[in-house]
């Protein structure tokens, strides 16, 4: 079964279907088919944003308790709100349904770390434009229409440009671990539709997160030990843990449930630009012209793609 009918049965499992024979929609009854369009990818965005502004947050948490530390308070702290504001039934399910927790929490936990190991090595606008090749190379390979590929290849261009050509002056270790991050990522959006269509609402991402934590925990303990426990680093990593984990991965396992996972790999390739705009804020990083020219080039490359997405689903 391939990503996008995985991501259309997903949709199919959460939403009643209006009409009958070819021209059925999913859907609420009554709601306009544009707003429907609009509406996964609104949420893609708003994950956005926070994930990047959250990666921000956590840079500055690093030097109190570390890459591995910063992981398993963030992973922790968004396991026990989920799980608390979820409360996930864990009885009726069976062992695919676990199989692909067990998955989707090691992909969360296996990207997480290496891309703190990143941000801890190279600067983070640099470690997101590396970090989002894996969803760029993951909408190339899943496509069906050629002009998927025209935008993936655009944004990649606005990728490969907003690194300035720098990127062999990078840490070769981070940069390593910046794509190792984007393979995870790439992993972790496949089954991230897939927990959506096997999982109500968001008691899959609970769990998952729970799983992820657990994974992390040991290399966290060992590397900040009692750091983890001091009050104000506590409430650092709980906003951290808010902001990249439990807001964003929310929007995005709910956006999965409609929106093919084409567009949204392409619709990923705005992490950059907005990384850029975390970093400019909170971290005082000055963008550059032609970081601005490749920001053009990514939101333009994911305008394309969300385009060509309603003009075949309307068709």
């Amino acid at each position: 079964m391939s990503v996008d009918s995985q991501v259309t049965d997903a949709a199919s499992a959460s939403a009643p279907v209006v009409g009958t024979g070819p021209e059925r929609r999913v859907g609420r009854v009554g709601r306009p088919r544009e707003s429907r369009r609009l509406g996964p990818v609104a949420l893609v965005v708003a994950g956005g944003l926070s994930v990047q502004f959250g990666a921000a947050l956590a840079v500055l948490l690093m030097p109190r308790a570390g890459a591995l530390g910063v992981v398993t308070l963030r992973l922790a702290l968004a396991a026990l709100v989920l799980l608390a504001v979820c409360r996930p039934k864990v009885r009726g399910y069976g062992r695919a349904d676990w199989g692909t927790v067990v998955a989707f929490g090691t992909a969360m936990a296996g990207m997480n770390v290496l891309f703190y190991q990143s941000v801890d090595r190279i600067p983070l606008g640099a470690a997101v434009t590396l970090e989002v090749l894996g969803p760029l190379i993951l909408s190339v390979v899943v496509s069906r229409r050629l002009v998927n590929l025209l935008w993936a290849g655009l944004a990649l261009g606005g990728v490969a440009l907003l690194g300035g050509g720098g990127f062999d002056r990078l840490d070769p270790l981070g940069a390593g671990f910046a794509l190792a991050a984007g393979a995870m990522w790439a992993t972790y959006i496949v089954f991230s539709a897939r927990t959506g269509r096997r999982f109500p609402q968001a008691d899959g991402l609970a769990l998952a997160m729970a799983f992820g934590a657990v994974l992390t925990l040991p290399f966290g303990i060992a590397e900040a030990g009692g750091a983890l426990l001091v009050p104000s680093t506590v409430a650092l990593g709980l906003g951290v843990a808010l902001l990249s984990s439990v807001l964003p991965y929310t929007l995005e396992l709910l956006a999965l449930r409609s929106l093919p996972a084409p567009t949204f790999a392409v619709l990923m390739s705005l992490e950059p630009a907005i990384a850029a705009g975390a970093g400019f804020l909170v971290l005082h990083q000055v963008l550059s012209v032609t970081d601005a020219l490749a920001i053009a080039l990514v939101i333009g490359a994911s305008i394309g793609a969300v385009r060509t997405q309603k003009a075949a689903t309307a068709s």
